[in-house]
């Protein structure tokens, strides 16, 4: 949302307000749970304050080792990691103003990868990973042709993002990838 400068913050919900994105107008407001028909609810400082009393600390970890929520109480701990595989991503970047707005997924080509063939993590764990899954069962399972992962086991070419990620996501169902 964009305005003119305005600096007595009592005008702010009376000025017209431009959607970046969409070029529609929008009056704000800070009342209510959420805004209504040309009016979007925005947040104040106390929103953010009540808020981050209850946020959960993805870094820390609980006296169980379990990622802690909203609800763990106790002295947190630093949650051990392990690096599942590395991404070189460049400097420059495309349409990162839209990626942080959500308007862009990072997935859709926001970031220029650069590939370590010494560190591809298809090549290296994903496609010893599926020479081990069945055919009828990745069939039965997913209901997609035997030919994706025909393909993709014999690694040369990369299937495209939305059949990559299936055939991750099922070879770590499985229990052949971590």
């Amino acid at each position: 949302m964009i305005a003119p400068y305005e600096s007595d913050p009592e005008r702010w919900t009376k000025i017209e307000w431009i959607d970046q994105y969409t070029g529609k107008p929008f009056r704000i407001s800070t009342e209510g749970h959420h805004g209504g028909p040309g009016i979007a609810r925005v947040k104040t400082y106390g929103d953010v304050f009540e808020e981050y009393e209850w946020h959960p600390e993805p870094k820390c970890s609980d006296a169980n080792g379990e990622p802690a929520n909203k609800q763990t109480i106790g002295l947190l701990r630093r949650r051990h990691i392990t690096i599942d595989h590395i991404v070189y991503v460049g400097r420059e970047s495309n349409q990162l103003e839209d990626v942080e707005a959500g308007v862009v997924r990072a997935s859709d080509g926001a970031y220029t990868e650069y590939p370590d063939p010494r560190r591809d993590y298809w090549q290296r764990a994903v496609v010893p990973a599926l020479k081990q899954i069945s055919l009828k069962a990745w069939q039965r399972d997913t209901g997609k042709s035997a030919v994706i992962l025909i393909d993709a086991r014999r690694g040369r070419r990369r299937p495209h993002a939305k059949h990559r990620a299936l055939l991750i996501m099922y070879a770590r169902r499985r229990g052949l990838l971590s």
